[in-house]
């Protein structure tokens, strides 16, 4: 079976869904490190590859062509696999590669263990036919900092299923992100 195969199903999908999903032709994830913990009733946990400062500022223009990002710089981790983050905004990149067909979005949300520590992830939609290791946007509001581990699960993606295939799947720059 590929994700090209199944039927499409308006709402989300089903641990079952992703599981079946999971040995599909790309599968709808790859890279996972614990499937067993990652996988949810209501989505699949993806975990932490790299954290990276910001330097400088950012531009949105009018069409894609204007758009800078700012520079950034990884931050290493301590030779525990820990790092200590002080209050501050933070990109961060997934170990996991989502392979998504043209049936199927997904949102990013965060795991409550990251709210209940007083950091948040700020993430976009997932469009259908977007393939690559994503990135989004930590937060730390706790004025004591936050720690954590390398590979720790930081978010739940959450897949919903479309009435029919899009026509004109994810096309953008960041198509194949982050690819290893």
């Amino acid at each position: 079976m590929t994700g090209d195969d199944m039927e499409p199903t308006a709402g989300v999908l089903s641990r079952q869904d992703i599981e079946a999903l999971l040995g599909a032709t790309p599968p709808l994830l790859e890279g996972l490190i614990d499937v067993d913990e990652q996988l949810q009733a209501n989505g699949i946990d993806i975990t932490l590859d790299s954290v990276a400062r910001f330097h400088g500022a950012g531009l949105l223009g009018l069409i894609g062509a204007d758009r800078v990002l700012p520079d950034t710089h990884d931050i290493p981790f301590a030779e525990d696999g820990s790092l200590s983050l002080a209050p501050g905004a933070y990109q961060v990149r997934f170990n996991e590669t989502v392979n998504l067909p043209p049936w199927l979005m997904a949102y990013a949300r965060p795991r409550s263990s990251l709210l209940r520590s007083g950091v948040a992830l700020h993430t976009a939609v997932w469009d259908a036919g977007y393939s690559g290791r994503g990135m989004s946007l930590m937060v730390v509001y706790n004025p004591a900092g936050f720690r954590v581990v390398r590979n720790a699960r930081i978010c739940q993606l959450v897949f919903h299923g479309l009435t029919t295939a899009t026509s004109s799947t994810y096309a953008g720059a960041y198509q194949f992100e982050g690819a290893r």
